[in-house]
């Protein structure tokens, strides 16, 4: 049964169901635009690639993992369309944990190789194999740390070279006491940071970080710009001893010290400069004019 109001609205029978009330409020359906992608930290990033700490800091020295723009007091973000591109990889997680794999001195390095620890530091001084990390043990020795990958490369490209004896150019190093593991790890350290920007004024920074204090006064003159590339320093790299006494023995490692290695610096140092200056000039932007 309908009733009927004085103003002729009609009401449905009082037992039958009641109807739910609609409002006219705009469209029928709405959608909300997708959360913004605002990253992770590098703690859970690990943990959804299945790395532990160290190999994924090694993963992002490395370049196979890429920041994305970092949280707003400073901190590494991680976003998730990048965990998904390496998630999505051939292999994923095992070949993620082979990439970054990596052993620690010489007898380790030279299990890989299968041969002997004094071998394996022979090929290593004399700049057949390039360390990709160090750290500081308890009596204050470099402990010099290996690609694993890289090793098991370097055995099936070079396997002339782990058996029979030395060739003439390394007996010769080895007699002047050469050790150019510092230097060629100092080399792809920088490459590697390199790699990570195109800031002109970054790019000087990690050039003019290689250079021992008084090499950079020569170079940059204006202390306004030593400011600059000091506040845009890269930071030591991962596993950089906090402890004083080992922290003064790894922070050799990170300045150039032969004579030839220090003028590279320098040359690519005044090289950078000068695009960063004009990109100052130009823009406004960053670093002295």
């Amino acid at each position: 049964m309908k009733v009927a109001t004085k103003s002729g609205r009609v009401l449905p029978d009082a037992g039958a169901p009641a109807l739910p009330e609609v409002r006219a409020y705009g469209p029928a359906v709405v959608r909300a635009d997708p959360l913004p992608d605002t990253g992770v930290g590098g703690a859970r990033a690990a943990g959804e690639l299945g790395l532990t700490r160290t190999e994924f800091a090694r993963a992002v020295q490395l370049g196979i993992v890429r920041a994305g723009p970092p949280a707003p007091g400073g901190a590494a973000r991680y976003m998730r369309a990048e965990l998904d591109r390496i998630r999505s990889a051939d292999g994923f997680p095992g070949a993620l944990r082979e990439r970054v794999e990596t052993v620690a001195g010489a007898e380790a390095a030279g299990g890989v190789l299968g041969i002997s620890p004094g071998r394996f530091t022979r090929l290593a001084r004399c700049g057949h194999i390039t360390p990709v990390g160090y750290r500081i043990n308890r009596y204050r020795m470099v402990v010099w740390l290996y690609l694993a990958a890289e090793l098991r490369e370097f055995a099936a490209r070079e396997a002339g070279m782990l058996r029979g004896s030395a060739p003439p150019a390394d007996r010769e190093l080895m007699g002047a006491k050469a050790d150019l593991r510092p230097r060629k790890w100092r080399g792809r350290h920088v490459g590697l940071l390199l790699r990570r920007t195109a800031d002109p004024w970054e790019r000087a920074a990690v050039l003019a970080s290689l250079l021992p204090e008084d090499e950079l006064r020569e170079v940059v003159p204006d202390q306004a710009e030593r400011i600059v590339l000091a506040a845009l320093a890269p930071p030591p790299p991962y596993g950089h001893p906090q402890i004083p006494a080992a922290a003064a023995v790894a922070l050799r490692l990170l300045r150039a010290e032969p004579p030839d290695e220090i003028h590279w610096y320098r040359t690519s140092l005044d090289f950078a400069l000068t695009g960063a200056r004009g990109q100052s000039m130009s823009t406004g932007e960053r670093g002295p004019t």
